[in-house]
Parts: C-alpha cells; sequence; structure tokens
C-alpha cells in the first residue's frame, strides 16, 4: 500500500467564493502552511481600510497570513519559500508569476468556476447566464503560464436552472467547488493523479472581466437576451440603464429581480407601462416585469415600494 504523502499546503484566494473551499481543507485537517490574499483595501464612504474575506476566516483561525502588493518581490518570493510548502491551492486569485506556481513539488492548481476549456477568464459565473447556458461546473486544474489552460484534473457538472441568478449560482458553484478541491487534494496525496491536456477548439467562450459597458442592458434585444443579462448579473455588479423620464438629464438606474412577459406588440423597445402595482418595460417578443430597482444614491427597493413616491412621465423609456 503506497504511503499518503505530507502535505504542506499554501492556500490563496481573496473572496467569499474562496473561503469556502479554505474552511473545507481545516474541515478536512490538511495542514496550511499558509494563506495569501490581497492586501487591505479602502472602502465604503468612510474609506476605511477592509480586509479580504479569506483575510478574516484566516484570522479567525490563526493561520499564517501573507498579503503581498507584488507577487514577484524578492521579499515575498523569499517569505514564501520559507513556509517549505509541497502544494499551493488557488481559488479566485490573481494570476502568479512562474516563480511562484512553479515552487511547490507536487504543483500548483487552481478552482475555475466554469467546465473548462470553456468560459476561461475573469468571470465565468456571471457569463454563463448572460449567454443563456443551461449548464456550468468546476474545474480544478494545473496552472500552467496562460490564463485557465492548464491540464485539467476534476471537473463537475451542474444545471442552470432557466430563472437562477448569478447569486444563486455562485453560492452553488462555491459548494461543489469546495468538495472538488478537496477530491483533487486527496488525488494528490495518494499519487493517483492523471491530469487531461485541455483541448483546443474554436468554439471557446471567454469569460470577460465585467465593466460598466458590459453591464448595460439594450432593450432592442430580444426578451431572452435581455432578461439572462439581468439575471446573469443580479445581485453583482448589476445590470444598469438610462432611465429618460422627460427630466432635464438621463438616470443611470441598476435592475435586479425581473421576471419575463411574453407578448406580441407594436411598441417601441425601451417603453415604460406602469400603475402602483407593477412596472413592465417593453422589448421583442414581450415586456421585461421589474420586481426590484434602484435609483442613484438610493438602496435597492421593491417595484411598489417606488411606484409609492415616484412618478413616471407618460413618454418614459428606458434606454
Amino acid at each position: 500500500m503506497t504511503q499518503k504523502r505530507d502535505l504542506r499546503i499554501v492556500f490563496m484566494g481573496t473572496p467569499d467564493f474562496a473561503v469556502a473551499t479554505l474552511k473545507a481543507l481545516l474541515d478536512h485537517n490538511y495542514n496550511v502552511v499558509g494563506v495569501i490574499t490581497a492586501p487591505d483595501r479602502k472602502a465604503g464612504r468612510g474609506q476605511k481600510l477592509r480586509a479580504s474575506a479569506v483575510k478574516e476566516f484566516a484570522l479567525k483561525h490563526n493561520l499564517n497570513i501573507l498579503q503581498p502588493k507584488n507577487l514577484k518581490a524578492e521579499s515575498f518570493i523569499e517569505e514564501l519559500k520559507a513556509l517549505n510548502a509541497n502544494l499551493q491551492i488557488i481559488v479566485a486569485f490573481r494570476m502568479l508569476p512562474k516563480v511562484v506556481w512553479q515552487m511547490p513539488e507536487y504543483g500548483t492548481f487552481n478552482l475555475h468556476a466554469s467546465l473548462l476549456p470553456q468560459y476561461r477568464g475573469a468571470a465565468p459565473i456571471h457569463w454563463a447566464i448572460i449567454n443563456g447556458e443551461t449548464k456550468t461546473g468546476v474545474t480544478t486544474f494545473f496552472i500552467d503560464e496562460k490564463i485557465d489552460t492548464g491540464a485539467i484534473i476534476l471537473s463537475e457538472e451542474t444545471e442552470i436552472g432557466n430563472d437562477t441568478t448569478v447569486g444563486e449560482l455562485h453560492d452553488e458553484l462555491m459548494a461543489i467547488g469546495s468538495d472538488l478541491v478537496i477530491k483533487t487534494v486527496k488525488l494528490i496525496e495518494n499519487d493517483k493523479i492523471s491530469p487531461t491536456i485541455q483541448t483546443q477548439s474554436e468554439d471557446l467562450k471567454t469569460a470577460y472581466k465585467l465593466n460598466r459597458d458590459n453591464c448595460k442592458l439594450d432593450w432592442n434585444r430580444d426578451i431572452d437576451t435581455i432578461y439572462d443579462k439581468i439575471r446573469g448579473l443580479n445581485p453583482f455588479p448589476a445590470a444598469w440603464c438610462y432611465l429618460d423620464n422627460n427630466d432635464d438629464e438621463l438616470i443611470a438606474i441598476k435592475l435586479y429581480g425581473v421576471e419575463k412577459e411574453l407578448a406580441k406588440h407594436n411598441h417601441e423597445a425601451g417603453t415604460i407601462f406602469s400603475n402602483k402595482e407593477e412596472l413592465k418595460v417593453a422589448c421583442e417578443n414581450g415586456y421585461i416585469k421589474v420586481n426590484e430597482i434602484q435609483l442613484p444614491g438610493k438602496r435597492k427597493m421593491d417595484i411598489k415600494s417606488l411606484l409609492n413616491g415616484f412618478e413616471f412621465s407618460e413618454s418614459a423609456k428606458l434606454l
């Protein structure tokens, strides 16, 4: 019987998505000798320094924490070497220099929230929903010199419901992903790993980084495209558009919870219909019924609360 490897693990991650995996490693009694996470950042109205979700969790469990600004800095490289890790696990972190990912004896693997090679990139959970996919998953793979292209270790698939939001899918993949990491670590621990080189294909979809431009709604698109985009950005960072309410300037609003109402009509795209109970917007093949909305400088609110104190002009439109 092959003797298990004695693993010394360095974990790298920053947001909530990564915390579930770090917790799973501790729950399975793996030896996490160091946690690498982003430097504290100023946030909120007071611009106070805020620690990452991973740092907050690591502090509670008395883990050794490093927060390098520069991953190539000689001082950081020396600190990392001193941890004497033989395996590095990456979940929702930044791109690593070769000197870092080549360091441990048993390699450096990453958890990615898609079924690679599809949706390589920064926002795979969002784009799977925005593009109307019916399935996605998580993948563990060994890091190489390019982004999300390394040899695949394991993957697990899950379905995407017709009304699933990115927030809901994020939480589901977070749980599936933490389990997959433990399965991957066990394979490495028992020296039973057999990674598969990723296939090259011309029809690969990319998970581009989200920005203001690609989160803006186009009301000239069909109802399914608009609906999928809104739920694929709900609750973060939220789909947005302009409201033309016949005022002096356009208002940038965010949309969250919505429903589809299929119907034939001749209304111009973006035309608003509202009463005291509901608000809906015309688009190709029907209407988007808005249940949650956010105005500039206001909190997100349900549509009835908005309609109690906000009046839409008769010619109001979303642009």
